[in-house]
């Protein structure tokens, strides 16, 4: 059983999506997400992971790729971000007037919400657990995983048995790195580190992603 989950969102891709809902749409990295990723290789490098799982997303594969330091990557479908149907590459500006009382409902969280023609969230939360749950379970003990934002929200509020409302309190930029270890499987957030980058002016983030 792991002891260490490193939890690293993927690097940034291309400006032009900058503060739209990203989520299945499969996005490269751009040329300062490649950055980002080898500003981040020598801290992950440190943390020592035996074991790479990645969201299948070319993103994450990338960005997997980058710090994986010669380790297998085990690509796993759970670890994906969620789908955000006909919302995808919208502006939040665009989805809040084409679908208002929608909106409201995502912004309570209610647990029978689903994107439209997306994911629901009941859905998203289950397979995102069962990701966090499969991690655990690996024997290596440190293990790394390369996902997004909205799943390294859902997965810290799973592991440290808070309620998935909470995870607007924790934000997780591009190449941001989240370190929780773990006791009898349950989990202590031990760092949440941005990017191990210079900071430079950069557009606004994509929603999730």
């Amino acid at each position: 059983m792991a002891k260490r989950l490193l939890l690293v969102r993927h690097a940034r891709v291309a400006a032009d999506h900058a503060g739209r809902f990203i989520g299945s749409t499969d996005l490269p990295l751009d040329d300062f997400g490649q950055s980002q990723c080898r500003g981040l290789a020598a801290r992950v490098a440190d943390l020592a992971p035996r074991r790479c799982y990645s969201s299948p997303r070319q993103r994450c594969t990338q960005t997997a790729e980058a710090l994986a330091g010669g380790l297998a990557i085990a690509l796993d479908d759970g670890l994906r971000e969620i789908d955000f149907g006909r919302w995808e590459d919208c502006s939040f500006e665009q989805v809040r007037s084409s679908d208002p009382d929608l909106v409201e409902r995502w912004a309570t969280f209610a647990p029978d919400f689903v994107f439209p023609g997306g994911e629901g969230l009941a859905e998203f939360l289950s397979r995102v657990r069962a990701a966090a749950d499969r991690l655990i379970d690996d024997p290596a003990e440190t293990v790394l995983a390369v996902t997004h934002g909205g799943v390294i929200r859902a997965m810290i509020c799973y592991l440290l048995g808070l309620d998935p409302r909470q995870y607007v309190l924790f934000q997780v930029g591009y190449a941001a790195l989240a370190v929780i270890d773990l006791f009898d499987g349950q989990g202590v957030l031990a760092a949440l580190e941005p990017a191990m980058v210079p900071p430079v002016a950069v557009p606004t983030e994509v929603l999730h992603g």
